[in-house]
């Protein structure tokens, strides 16, 4: 053998001084010739909580349904409630570890401004230098130890497990040190530490509010501002800011219909779901996966917020005064909610809903959401009920002039208001995002004022309460629009849902501008908030053409 191997198999320098790679110190070998890494910084070592007998060595399945979700969303864009579900399948979790799923997935993500402000303390680099995965799986861990009921060491051990499992052994011991750093503190030490509350006024300045609430500060402006713009009472705004976005950081319950005329809520009640305290037909489910509930497969009972069930309820209820047999219209009928609830409503008035979706793959989850209602286009059933139209909205008013009776424009918005269901649109959105938006919704108003007939009504809805989605863009369409009229919204609102009446929480109703400002509104609006009905914060405004 020649020097030079010698020295590679020895570990020492050859007669060139080099031995080949560069020299490590304190390198230790096991009894098979592996190399035993004690680290180089000079730290003292860290070691796993638990015996190597015992650590896991493969990735816990419902804790691997949550990583491989929040790895959809953070790579992928995806919707966490569109993927979890299939992750669950996947993995075959039985009802307590998909609810484990479920609680570490979306607690991980409503979390994230927090825990992330708690690992960047802990983490030797700034955290968009880490590899994505590496801080998706961080961010489990971090919730598991701050945000839930698990031991510290199983905490630790299955994170670490799990990114062994999934992206390497090498990360795995970064992963292990920085959730060591994390469990330094609890939960309220690392608030006191990151976000302080002044003694004084036991208030929390706009960047404090964003570690406590993990919403990013424009959100937090832009819900103070809403809440001033619908009425709120000024006195005690501050707790009710903090109360709203506590409400966004609570788990929501599932809210469930039963389509009118074609679902039967009795079963779902039977297998332990309780009636809604607010709409008609609707129910709450606490007890875990929805899609086990009999109906729901078949699409004849639907999740779906209960705001969203009112504002198409309170559309439907408005009378508008016609003869001949009505024709509605959905013109932003993606993903289908609100499109099946109107066509099962539509049906029982012996009307007929068109449902319009430019894109084409959510037209089609358009189609399947309508079919569990008789009466679709290509049905062999007698008589139209419902059908599809793939297009722009904005070209439909030119191209259907004074052709529909009731109109619902639910338009893409910023969806503030649904950020407890979507917790991850609060890290996607960027104020940028406002202009164009709010561009969008004009056109697609004055699309559906010119698709109204005269004495027809038009229900505008968002799911969210920025003043710029919402009161100014009903003073802006009043003033664009002379022929029409605001109407009573909160009125309907209530003639549907009178429990909202209760307890003084019936939904903020500001009234519109007046003559003054050149606009001839004379009703109000309707705002519902998370922290007071227990609904997504849904908008709503109802008009009439009184003229064309």
């Amino acid at each position: 053998m020649s020097e030079q191997g010698k020295s590679r198999r020895s570990g020492q320098p050859g007669k060139s001084g080099q031995s080949g790679r560069p020299e490590r110190r304190n390198e230790r070998r096991d009894d098979q010739g592996r190399t035993r890494n004690r680290g180089t910084s000079g730290g003292p070592r860290q070691y796993s909580a638990s015996a190597p007998s015992q650590r896991r060595r493969s990735a816990d399945p419902s804790r691997l349904a949550a990583f491989e979700t929040l790895t959809a969303v953070s790579r992928d864009d995806a919707y966490a409630n569109l993927v979890l579900p299939a992750r669950i399948a996947a993995h075959r979790l039985d009802k307590r570890d998909a609810g484990f799923a479920t609680e570490l997935t979306y607690g991980a993500l409503r979390g994230q401004g927090f825990y992330d402000a708690v690992l960047a303390t802990c983490v030797d680099r700034p955290l968009d230098q880490l590899d994505r995965p590496v801080l998706d799986a961080l961010r489990l861990g971090a919730h598991q130890l701050l945000g839930m009921r698990v031991p510290s060491h199983a905490a630790l051990d299955s994170t670490v497990s799990l990114v062994r499992d999934q992206i390497g052994a090498g990360p795995s011991g970064l992963v292990n040190a920085v959730l060591r750093k994390v469990t330094a503190r609890d939960r309220e030490a690392w608030l006191d530490q990151l976000a302080p509350v002044d003694e004084q006024t036991g208030t929390a300045a706009d960047a404090a509010l964003a570690i406590r609430h993990s919403h990013p500060q424009w959100i937090i402006r832009a819900l103070r501002q809403s809440l001033a713009s619908h009425g709120r009472p000024a006195e005690g705004r501050t707790a009710e800011l903090e109360a709203l976005l506590e409400a966004d950081n609570a788990a929501p319950v599932v809210n469930l219909v039963a389509l009118p005329g074609v679902g039967d809520l009795q079963p779902v009640l039977e297998a332990g779901a309780e009636p809604g305290p607010l709409a008609p037909g609707s129910a709450l489910y606490r007890d875990g996966d929805a899609g086990r509930l009999p109906g729901v497969k078949e699409g004849t009972i639907r999740v779906q917020d209960v705001g969203s069930q009112l504002t198409a309820r309170a559309l439907a209820v408005v009378p508008v005064g016609s003869t001949a047999p009505e024709r509605w219209l959905d013109l932003c009928a993606g993903p289908g909610g609100k499109a099946a609830l109107l066509a099962a409503l539509a049906r029982e008035q012996g009307a007929t809903l068109l449902a319009n979706e430019p894109a084409e793959h959510r037209a089609r989850l358009v189609e399947n959401a309508l079919a569990a209602v008789p009466g679709g286009a290509n049905a062999a059933d007698a008589g139209e009920t419902w059908s599809i139209r793939c297009g722009d909205g904005r070209d439909l008013g030119a191209e259907q002039p004074e052709a529909f009776d009731r109109i619902l424009v639910d338009a893409p918005c910023t969806g503030l208001g649904a950020l407890r269901r979507r917790p991850e649109s609060r890290w996607r959105r960027q104020p940028s995002d406002l202009g164009p938006l709010t561009e969008l919704q004009r056109q697609l108003l004055d699309s559906a004022v010119e698709a109204l007939k005269p004495g027809g009504v038009l229900g505008y809805v968002t799911c969210s309460p920025h003043p710029a989605e919402t009161v100014f863009q009903v003073q802006d369409v009043l003033k664009r629009h002379p022929g029409l009229e605001l109407l009573d919204t909160t009125g309907y609102l209530t003639e549907v849902a009178p429990a909202l009446t209760d307890a003084g929480s019936a939904p903020t109703a500001p009234t519109a501008p007046t003559a003054d400002s050149g606009t001839n509104a004379t009703g109000n609006t309707s705002q519902l908030w998370p922290h007071l009905h227990a609904t997504d914060a849904m908008f709503m405004a109802l008009f009439r053409k009184v003229a064309s």
